[in-house]
């Protein structure tokens, strides 16, 4: 039986890609209204976060975190005598610095419960874009991989004007205490 007399035996008379179009439109629709993981504990506030940054080196570099969404955390950071290398330029560590602390605190934010789990970095890796000399760079950390034992996450961290500076990986062991 052929895709039209399918269609047919449905009292539907259209084509094969018409069918298609309005499937794909519908699917497209219903699954981007819908987050793709119920992700980040909702009792845990930027506050809460600030809070436990203080006297580390996220606090020493400036970082401040912007938001925690459905399935994103953002902060930004200053580039400044703090964060320059020899050469006035963003150091490619505090770049690294800012994705490992947006991807750690992520996968910290999924677990259920921190008396029982922990969320250790287990490999991060860096692609400088460009550089910059001064203002802020922006990052945001998204979910690649969210399993029983591993976390995955891509930052991205662009300037000012919204251009790529340094895109990173980050791989999260979960471990039991």
């Amino acid at each position: 039986m052929n895709v039209r007399r399918v269609f047919a035996v449905l009292g539907k008379n259209i084509s094969y890609q018409a069918f298609y179009n309005q499937t794909k439109s519908f699917f497209l629709t219903l699954f981007t209204k819908i987050p793709l993981f119920p992700m980040f504990n909702k009792n845990i506030t930027l506050e809460h976060i600030q809070q436990w940054d203080k006297n580390t080196i996220a606090n020493h570099l400036g970082i401040e975190y912007l938001e925690i969404g459905e399935d994103y955390l953002t902060a930004r950071m200053p580039v400044d005598r703090r964060t320059h290398q020899p050469f006035g330029l963003l150091h490619g560590g505090a770049s690294v610095v800012l994705a490992e602390t947006l991807g750690s605190l992520s996968s910290f934010l999924l677990l259920p419960d921190i008396t029982k789990q922990q969320a250790v970095g287990l490999d991060i890796n860096a692609n400088h874009i460009r550089g910059v000399k001064s203002g802020w760079v922006y990052g945001k950390s998204t979910p690649i991989h969210i399993g029983r034992t591993t976390h995955v996450w891509e930052i991205k961290i662009t300037n000012e004007e919204g251009k790529l500076v340094c895109i990173s990986r980050l791989t999260m062991a979960i471990i039991t205490l």
